[in-house]
């Protein structure tokens, strides 16, 4: 409890006690009236003088009509009026109901807090042979950092020295450990378990991981939901509609009766306007709903998925098609040569180097596995005018020979006959000097989770869709081994984006469609879907620029999980709105025919909006199925 939050409770109690004492000293002895209100005045005054003070702060900047200004007319007025008793009732009870929600809200940002509080205080340079600790902003790319055991990664980089395991939950949501040794890159965020690492730094601290994934956190209160936009226009024209409402339920009806020669009543007429203020404050609205989307945000960022606002959970709650790239998203992007073909009196050996000098200069998975399957240090000089093919494959110039390399597109287009293989996997062509030398089929593994996340996608109603620019064969062999029944192969970059368009139009207005892809090389069909999802990489720059939501371990299954969040999170959210709305429409025409007291005024106040937000925290309790 933060000191604010205690001395509002010391000033309840104090409050609290003073009404019990002036209670009991009444049936007890006779005290005067002067005395009794003085008394009742004291305990209001310690329990309310914030509230009076915040009102009428927002009576001189003209913004008057909110919660203060309604709890301190309807105190002040039943004061007024000679119910002492009520009024510092109302004024108490609607402070421990404010108490409550400080609270809960404190402890739903500190959850979040403890979670995302990632961002390391130091980081260890070696200085004339002694190890200073310095501000992380104040180190260099290029510098080299050194990180005990038990310490966090301050700045990303690469290890130059040493192994270690590193524990990745602050990112990834998950509590394996990751094995890392020399030459592998390690993030920002996560904490060194074991040995000690020295790290050469790749980027300054303000575009490390760490501080793009706090800049999101901090940033996504800012991207609002539809819900929440309309609980802030709907307070706006609500409260004072209430108030004028209170003013003509206490004056008309008076007067109305007046003339027609029957008692005005005019106290009671002001207590039932006064009672229907109490009852119109709308915190319980206005508290809960964005207090569960960031329940629903940091339950999702404890497990590894990050949303930029609450208008993208709002939509991935909406979403009834969730189109996925293939590689790198359902795959692990991981190829191997599988089999080689030679044709034409080229043997494999030669089939395989042409094919590796030919795809030297890219980092492409396909690229890495011929060269990886070569197996042998390629000479640079052996190989120049390399021409990447958009789409297609590559061309260049390897031992004085003109080689082409890709898919059957590019064989085609250089009328180059192919022969056709029973294969599962992607094939790769290769042709020098215009004479076909054979063919190499590389095939990608599937990841462990992909199959239960199609699955669990399929049982929440969800369609799933598969776009690649894989041959048409390996397509529908990743596609029946992981459930996927629409697929869509052999697509350009821009075909993917036109696959999408075709989809988007076919859906309807309130539904939305989600891509899954892996980065920078689906940035323009991530940013065409309604919302766009990316493989992370426990931290990828590109991922975490390109998509609305950012699944930081690579885990499809994440994907079915994010979905129960939002669903949830905005079932929660319909819940406090209906439930809100129906008590304090009830308790507003009872209040108003004479019915409903300030007893059920501060429940219809108070009550409700303790439940409400005891419903919202619930957001930050969601699990895996």
């Amino acid at each position: 409890m933060t000191k604010k939050q205690k001395k509002v409770l010391y000033r309840i109690i104090v409050a609290f006690a003073m009404v019990i004492l002036v209670t009991i000293l009444t049936n007890i002895i006779s005290i005067p009236w002067v005395v009794e209100g003085a008394l009742y005045l004291a305990a209001y005054f310690v329990i309310g003088y914030d509230i009076l003070k915040k009102a009428l702060k927002g009576i001189r900047n003209r913004q008057v009509f909110d919660e203060n200004f309604l709890m301190a007319v309807a105190t002040v007025g039943a004061i007024a009026l000679g119910d002492f008793k009520e009024g510092v009732a109302v004024m108490l009870f609607y402070q421990i109901g404010e108490l409550f929600q400080s609270i809960a809200v404190g402890r739903s940002r500190k959850n979040i807090a403890a979670l995302m509080d990632i961002r390391p205080d130091y980081a260890n340079i070696m200085v004339d042979g002694r190890l200073e600790k310095v501000d992380p902003d104040e180190v260099a790319i290029g510098s080299e950092i050194i990180i005990n055991p038990g310490e966090r990664v301050p700045i990303d980089g690469m290890i130059v020295a040493g192994t270690t395991t590193l524990n990745t939950s602050a990112l990834t949501g998950e509590s394996v450990p990751r094995d890392a040794a020399k030459g592998d890159e390690v993030i920002s965020g996560c904490i060194n378990l074991s040995g000690v690492i020295t790290v050469k730094t790749t980027k300054d601290f303000g575009d490390s991981t760490v501080s793009k994934i706090l800049d999101l956190v901090e940033n996504s209160s800012m991207k609002k939901s539809r819900s929440e936009n309309f609980i802030t226009k709907f307070a706006r024209y609500y409260t004072p509609a209430v108030c004028y409402s209170a003013l003509v339920l206490a004056i008309l009806p008076p007067v109305i009766r007046y003339f027609m020669g029957t008692n005005p009543q005019t106290g009671a007429w002001i207590v039932r306007a006064l009672t229907f203020l109490v009852i119109s404050c709308p915190c319980a609205l206005v508290i809960s709903i964005p207090l569960s989307f960031f329940g629903g945000i940091g339950c999702a960022s404890t497990n590894g998925i990050l949303v930029k606002g609450s208008n993208y959970l709002e939509a991935l709650s909406k979403t009834r098609c969730i189109v996925f790239d293939k590689t790198g998203t359902l795959t692990k992007g991981v190829f191997e040569v599988t089999q080689l073909h030679p044709e034409n009196d080229f043997s494999k050996e030669a089939l395989i180097e042409y094919a590796a000098y030919a795809e030297s200069a890219s980092a492409h998975p396909i690229s890495l596995s011929l060269k990886k399957a070569y197996g042998q240090e390629i000479t640079l000089d052996k190989v120049r005018d390399i021409r990447e093919i958009a789409g297609h494959g590559v061309c260049a110039n390897v031992f004085g020979k003109r080689v082409l390399v890709g898919n059957r597109k590019l064989m085609e287009q250089e009328h180059i006959r192919v022969t056709d293989y029973s294969r599962a996997g992607t094939v790769v062509y290769v042709a020098v000097d215009g004479a076909y030398a054979g063919c190499i089929v590389i095939s990608d593994v599937v990841k462990e989770t992909t199959k239960d996340a199609i699955k669990m996608l399929h049982a929440q109603g969800i369609e799933t869709v598969m776009l690649t620019g894989d041959a048409k064969a390996a397509a529908q062999r990743v596609a029946s081994e992981i459930g996927v029944k629409n697929v869509r192969s052999e697509l350009l970059p821009a075909d993917k984006v036109a696959e999408v368009e075709c989809l988007l139009q076919q859906k309807g207005q309130k539904d939305k469609l989600a891509f899954v892809g892996d980065g920078i090389n689906d940035a323009p069909v991530l940013s065409r879907a309604d919302i766009g999802i990316a493989m992370g990489a426990l931290g990828s720059d590109a991922a975490i620029e390109a998509a609305d939501i950012v699944l930081m371990d690579d885990d499809p299954a994440k994907i079915a999980l994010a979905m129960r969040i939002s669903r949830k999170t905005l079932s929660i959210v319909k819940q406090n709105i209906v439930f809100a709305l129906l008590v304090k429409a009830a308790c507003l025409v009872l209040g108003a025919l004479g019915i409903a007291n300030m007893w059920i005024a501060i429940f219809a106040d108070v009550g409700v909006m303790v439940l409400a937000v005891l419903n919202a925290t619930r957001a930050l309790r969601i699990r895996k199925a």
